[in-house]
């Protein structure tokens, strides 16, 4: 695939990322968080909010950087190809865990849910297929 292609994949999945944060803002109040956390220790919810920030951040820079950089990801350095390889193995994790860990059956209630559910679900196919295209192939073509 030519380098112009793998970069608006790569912009697409940069996007995609700010639209998973959309999904993760929404997901406390879907899930009533806040009252599921207030049985814990303070020190449990304290660090169980610092790692829910945390992955926000990261969302947040992965797709920063794939759509600031997506050419120069696109291009195949090396440098750019092993970034793609982690991206493709941290979103191929997230999908074998939403699939065979995480129960959403309780939460996807209505209609809306569920279709965001299933969108959401492919975005997760879509990252690590994107990024490990673009580890494996990146500058050739």
């Amino acid at each position: 695939m030519k380098t112009p292609n793998l970069t608006l994949l790569l912009q697409i999945a940069g996007v995609l990322h700010l639209g998973l944060m959309c999904a993760g803002a929404l997901m406390p109040r879907v899930v009533n968080m806040r009252t599921h956390l207030a049985a814990l220790p303070p020190f449990i919810r304290q660090l169980f909010w610092v790692y829910y920030s945390f992955i926000g951040l990261c969302l947040v820079s992965f797709g920063v950087i794939t759509v600031t950089f997506a050419d120069t990801l696109a291009a195949g350095g090396n440098l750019a190809r092993a970034l793609c390889a982690f991206f493709a193995v941290f979103w191929t994790i997230r999908l074998i865990a939403g699939t065979f860990i995480f129960d959403m059956r309780p939460y996807l209630t209505n209609f809306p849910r569920r279709l965001g559910y299933h969108a959401i679900n492919i975005v997760f196919v879509y990252l690590p297929v994107i990024y490990a295209w673009v580890a494996w192939k990146g500058g050739k073509g």
